[in-house]
């Protein structure tokens, strides 16, 4: 079996705030009725994570279950493990209607982080930092990119995009890190 490789290789930049490419992050696309208990069931039995709320991501562990739309959610877990848990939900929800689909490689994740990690995305994103709160997920565009962010840590955001563009989006994170480049206080 050939070893992940993520989109950048662990890829970082430091400047006002800390810009890196997390590496390979199982994910997993989960579409249908989310509203069904036999979904709630088969996500707490695959992940350990409670289903989120609109707009929500809830964390058990090294897993977490994001509410991405009101029939989709995106599942992270451990890279070796998203196969495994594919399958799991595969089995769970056999007969409803429901998809499953492991998009580990089709997305990349980065972490930007520091006390300032704010900055680096208000210049990129339409999204009100100040008044983002934890466990709070948002699909957004980062310039010209579809991404999801969410507040990970207290100085920490991450942030998933399509891995085909991963390039571009580090490099739009690295020049908004930039030192000298933090915005005046409001």
């Amino acid at each position: 079996m050939s070893e992940p490789i993520s989109a950048l290789g662990g890829a970082s930049a430091e400047g006002f705030a800390r810009v890196t490419e997390a590496g390979p992050l199982g994910m997993i696309t989960l579409r249908g009725d989310l509203a069904a208990p036999a979904v709630a069931s088969a996500v707490k039995a695959a992940t350990g994570c409670a289903l989120p709320a609109r707009r929500a991501i809830t964390t058990q562990g090294e897993n977490s279950a994001a509410w991405m739309s009101p029939d989709e959610l995106l599942l992270l877990v451990p890279y070796p493990e998203a196969a495994a848990t594919s399958a799991t939900l595969e089995a769970a929800l056999k007969g409803r209607h429901a998809l499953v689909a492991n998009v580990s490689d089709a997305r990349a994740l980065f972490r930007v982080t520091g006390p300032k990690a704010d900055q680096v995305l208000a210049k990129l994103c339409p999204v009100d930092f100040a008044t983002l709160p934890a466990a709070e997920i948002r699909r957004t565009r980062a310039a010209q990119v579809a991404a999801a962010l969410w507040r990970s840590n207290p100085d920490e955001i991450s942030l998933i995009c399509f891995r085909s563009v991963a390039r571009y989006m580090f490099d739009l994170l690295a020049v908004s890190a930039r030192p000298g480049s933090e915005l005046a206080p409001g």
